[in-house]
C-alpha cells in the first residue's frame, strides 16, 4: 500500500511540471544580499504537533523571534506561558514575520493554511512574507501550486531585488526524536539562492539540509525517501515472520539482524520498541 502511494504521487507530480516550474523561476532574481540571514528574524510557525512544537523550541533557542499558530488552542497556550507571541489565524503571522514554516498532516491542511478563509496569501496584493518554507509531507503537484501561487504575490516591504515572495518546500526526515535534539535532515526545493538565505534557520532545527533542485524536488524527494524506508520495514516484517515460523524468536532474530548486514533503521526501530 506504501509502496503504491508513493508512486502514484510521483507520477502526479508530472502533471505540468515543466510549465508550472519554468514560471515559477522566471518570476524572481536575487541578489547576494539575499544571503544575510540577520534580515530573516521574525519567523511564524504554523502547525504545532509532535513535530512542529519541538522544531518551534529549537527556533526559540537559537534566538529568532517566533510567533505561532494552531487550532490546538491547548498546545498554543504552553507556548504563551513560554513567552512565545501567538496568532489567532495564519493571517495574522503573516502581518507579524519575515519568513512562515507549515508543518502540517496533510495536502489539504497545507492548500487551506495558505489559500483558506484567513490564510497566509489572503492580502495577496500585499503580503509581508519574503519567504514561505513547507515543512509537510505532501505530494509534489500541490507543492508547485502553491508555489506558484505564492509567486503571483506582491511584497508588502521590498528587500534590495527581493521583488516576490518564495515558496521553499523542505519536508523533513528524523522523526520526534531528531526533531527534539535539532538533528533533523531537511529535503529542499525551490530557487537555490532562497534556500541559501535560510539555511540558518533550517540549521537551527537540523543538523542536514540537502538543495534538492526546483520547486517541488523537496517533496518528491521525500516521497522516494518514504519508499525506501517502506521497502525496508516490509523486507524486515517477512524476515521477522519467516524466522519464528522457523522456531526463532523474534527477540533473538532482532539481534541477530542489527549486528549483522541485515541492520537498518527499521531494524533498529524493532530492537527498541520490541
Amino acid at each position: 500500500m506504501a509502496i503504491r502511494r508513493a508512486q502514484s504521487l510521483l507520477c502526479l507530480s508530472k502533471f505540468k511540471t515543466s510549465s508550472v516550474f519554468g514560471s515559477y523561476l522566471s518570476l524572481r532574481r536575487f541578489s547576494s544580499s539575499a544571503h544575510d540571514s540577520t534580515q530573516f528574524q521574525n519567523v511564524g510557525f504554523i502547525g504545532l504537533g509532535n513535530m512542529g512544537s519541538r522544531m518551534v523550541n529549537n527556533l526559540v533557542k537559537a534566538g529568532y523571534k517566533v510567533t505561532v499558530h494552531d487550532i490546538n488552542r491547548d498546545v498554543v497556550k504552553m507556548f504563551t506561558e513560554m513567552g512565545v507571541s501567538a496568532r489567532e489565524t495564519p493571517f495574522e503571522v503573516a502581518q507579524d514575520c519575515q519568513v512562515v514554516i507549515t508543518m502540517l498532516p496533510s495536502s489539504s491542511h497545507v492548500m487551506d493554511v495558505y489559500t483558506g478563509t484567513n490564510g497566509l496569501l489572503l492580502g495577496e496584493n500585499a503580503i509581508r512574507p519574503a519567504l514561505f518554507i513547507d515543512s509537510s509531507t505532501i505530494d509534489p503537484q500541490t507543492t508547485r501550486k502553491i508555489s506558484l501561487a505564492v509567486s503571483n504575490c506582491n511584497l508588502k516591504e521590498k528587500r534590495d531585488n527581493w521583488v516576490k515572495p518564495v515558496m521553499l518546500d523542505a519536508p523533513v526526515s528524523g522523526g520526534v526524536l531528531a526533531a527534539e535534539a535539532g538533528t533533523l535532515t531537511f529535503m529542499v526545493g525551490g530557487p537555490e539562492d532562497a534556500y541559501l538565505a535560510v539555511r540558518p534557520i533550517l540549521q537551527s532545527m537540523g543538523r542536514t539540509s540537502i538543495y534538492c533542485g526546483g520547486s517541488g524536488n523537496g517533496a518528491a524527494a521525500k516521497i522516494c525517501n518514504n519508499l525506501a524506508m517502506a521497502v525496508s520495514m516490509l523486507g524486515t516484517s517477512e524476515a521477522l515472520a519467516l524466522g519464528q515460523s522457523l522456531g526463532i524468536s523474534a527477540s533473538t532474530l532482532t539481534e541477530v539482524l542489527n549486528t549483522s548486514s541485515g541492520r537498518c533503521w527499521s531494524r533498529y526501530v524493532s530492537k527498541i520498541t520490541s
